[in-house]
């Protein structure tokens, strides 16, 4: 599954070695399974809402409310794509504008009860299936599977709540 382009000890031109392809190959088939798992999970949460929206709910949800600008920048994307996102979002009733404290001109987004609802859910449904994937692993497999998860994620900059720290220094 290795990136047959690269020949053992030969360094691409942005600088990956084979054994990172390997590594980077791993992680692709490892998304392709998270991602369904998130389908799945969402699915089964009850609500009419794809992966984008998904992803705005959760950034609500660990990010607080947010301006859409802000909220744009957290999902690379254009604030008029963000706001059309959030229109949608506001008609199906999981996320509310509101206006900034601080500001009057300025609208801030936040999640509804109904949204957290479908963070939560999703959440738990997610969780289930997991731990369910993970019993299927060899118990020796976990902790370093733990490690290298948990340095992804800080190094994707996903890691609101989590306190990599103690995980990392076991």
């Amino acid at each position: 599954m290795c990136n047959a382009a690269l020949v053992p000890s030969e360094v691409d031109p942005i600088g990956v070695v084979d054994a990172d392809a390997e590594l980077i190959d791993a992680f692709v088939v490892a998304s392709r399974a998270l991602v369904g798992i998130v389908a799945r999970s969402l699915a089964g949460a009850g609500q009419d809402v794809t992966l984008p929206q998904y992803r705005a709910l959760v950034i609500l949800s660990t990010e607080g409310p947010q301006r859409i600008t802000d909220l744009a920048s957290h999902l690379g994307v254009t604030a008029s794509t963000a706001s059309r996102m959030i229109d949608r979002l506001v008609r199906k009733r999981l996320v509310r504008r509101r206006q900034a404290r601080d500001d009057r001109r300025s609208l801030r987004i936040d999640l509804t009860e109904s949204g957290r609802e479908v963070v939560d859910e999703t959440s738990r449904r997610r969780r289930v299936e997991i731990e369910r994937i993970m019993r299927e692993m060899p118990a020796g497999s976990r902790r370093p599977l733990t490690e290298a998860v948990v340095a992804f994620a800080v190094a994707a900059g996903e890691s609101p709540g989590l306190d990599p720290l103690p995980l990392l220094e076991r």
